[in-house]
């Protein structure tokens, strides 16, 4: 049954990028991918309780052993990270039935955005390093299929630097590959814990660096971020949300895979090193937020400065932060993604994503109001929402180990964080619309506002139940961090042997 439970959100995800190709030119394609995505959600669902309750899965493709086979495997984090991903895809393929234009179904948007999941979906659940390059690629193929989709001119500049910077990501990744593959000979993640431990302990480190940079590239942390500001406000607000939620997040998880089971040699240089980076981060992409004016790039530069908080759990590489990235990971995919989804309906009904430009958003569409404090407001840290639980584990984590000022710089950031959520609200939500006009929901039609609003709620949702009964969210957090710390589970998974 693990055979096939493994590889099963990923062959759903590909079967259904396949079945809304043939049927793109009709309506049908729509719901084939609502239903896609649903299907994803019970398969990653079954895999998260199979894995909670007989521990570390694995699957050795085509029957041939690891290290030297394809091997898929699911822990804890690789199992929530499935989940999530699914919830995300549910959540924008209903989204998209009325977001994504007829012109852009047709030309292929449902298979390009099935795609792009399946690429992430693979990347949780590899096992080995050559095939996480392989998801990778194929994640840039798809993602940039649908950034320049509409080829508006905004778009093809965006989608250039995008591409750019992720080849360049690509060649370092790719070197990384083959560096470690000459000093180890092996590239199954497994296998390496052990073998970097008799690999010269320098090469290793100089190594692990090009990780450091290929990964921070995808996951947008300083001064690696400035590609992304530049590109997730100029797609359709469907793409940009998954984007906001998943792709960063997918090298976030790479940076804990692999700073936890392979560079492990010198934790004191390459963990100090991201706990510099982890706080460069927060600060200077809640800095980029502060000053712009959009709602969509205020969103995009708070996505780099999030990322801070997830690679400040790594950096401190205790069980608690760990707990704390693991949390906060969740947490963000799903306010994020939200965010996202809300600046698309407010652009439907306002006119427009500048802040300056748009207003009497409360007045005009109350609900929609309610529906953007929720995720805004976990964001910034309120209690008793996800995104306060989040912080404060990090924060203790950060005053357990003594480091005032990452904590201070943790608190000050959250601070920042609140400043630019009253900016949006103060200026779209508050203030009237500087045409005179009152924009509101009742413009749209009612199945319009359904499949717009579902969504948002839902995810809304999500983020209240987290908030208010988060015990049991940040117990399964635990249980990833302990298995990212001892990974005897994940080997014996893996390689055989004793758990």
């Amino acid at each position: 049954m693990t055979d096939l439970l493994l590889p099963l959100p990923i062959l759903i995800a590909f079967a259904t990028a396949i079945l809304t190709f043939f049927f793109r030119k009709g309506p049908e394609g729509r719901w084939i991918s609502v239903a896609g995505s649903a299907l994803m959600l019970v398969a990653g669902g079954m895999l998260l309780a199979k894995v909670l309750a007989n521990g570390v899965q694995a699957a050795q493709m085509g029957n041939w052993p690891a290290p030297f086979g394809i091997t898929l495997v699911a822990d804890t984090l690789s199992a929530i990270m499935v989940v999530i991903t699914a919830i995300t895809a549910l959540a924008v393929s209903v989204y998209a039935i009325s977001d994504v234009t007829r012109e852009m179904e047709t030309v292929g948007y449902h298979t390009l955005f099935h795609t792009l999941i399946a690429g992430v979906m693979g990347a949780f659940l590899t096992g080995d390093l050559f095939n996480l390059y392989v998801w990778f690629e194929v994640m840039l193929i798809s993602s940039f299929g649908l950034l320049v989709m509409g080829g508006k001119r905004v778009q093809m500049d965006a989608g250039i630097k995008y591409v750019t910077l992720n080849l360049i990501s690509t060649v370092l990744f790719l070197s990384g590959i083959g560096l470690l593959y000459g000093v180890t000979g092996t590239l199954n993640m497994a296998d390496l814990h052990t073998a970097v431990q008799t690999a010269d302990a320098g090469l290793i480190t100089v190594i692990a660096m090009m990780f450091l940079v290929g990964f921070g590239v995808k996951a947008a942390v300083f001064p690696l971020f400035f590609w992304l500001p530049a590109a997730y406000h100029t797609p359709a607000f469907a793409v940009s949300a998954v984007f906001a939620g998943l792709l960063t997040k997918v090298g976030v998880y790479a940076l804990l895979r692999m700073f936890t089971l392979v560079f492990t040699r010198d934790v004191g240089f390459t963990h100090g090193l991201l706990l510099w980076v982890a706080v460069a981060t927060m600060v200077t992409g809640v800095l980029g937020a502060a000053a712009q004016t959009d709602f969509r790039r205020i969103l995009s530069f708070h996505i780099v400065s999030q990322i801070g908080y997830m690679v400040l759990g790594l950096a401190l590489y205790t069980p608690l932060a760990l707990t704390g990235a693991v949390f906060y990971l969740v947490h963000h995919i799903i306010v994020k993604a939200n965010l996202f989804l809300v600046s698309g309906v407010a652009n439907r009904i306002a006119g427009g994503t500048n802040i300056d430009r748009i207003g009497g958003l409360y007045k005009g569409a109350p609900l929609l109001a309610f529906l953007f404090l929720i995720p805004a407001f976990s964001l910034a840290g309120f209690p008793p929402l996800s995104g306060f639980w989040a912080k404060y584990v990090l924060v203790k984590a950060s005053l357990d180990l003594e480091l005032w000022f990452v904590a201070f710089a943790a608190l000050a950031v959250g601070l920042m964080t609140i400043y630019s959520m009253t900016k949006i609200w103060g200026r779209a939500f508050w203030a009237p619309h500087p045409g005179g006009t009152v924009p509101s929901l009742s413009s749209l039609p009612l199945s319009e506002r359904v499949t717009l609003l579902v969504p948002i709620a839902f995810l809304a949702s999500l983020t209240i139940v987290i908030g208010l009964f988060p015990e049991p969210f940040v117990q399964v957090a635990a249980r990833a961090a302990a298995e990212l710390l001892d990974p005897t589970a994940y080997l014996a998974a893996v390689l055989g042997g004793p758990s």
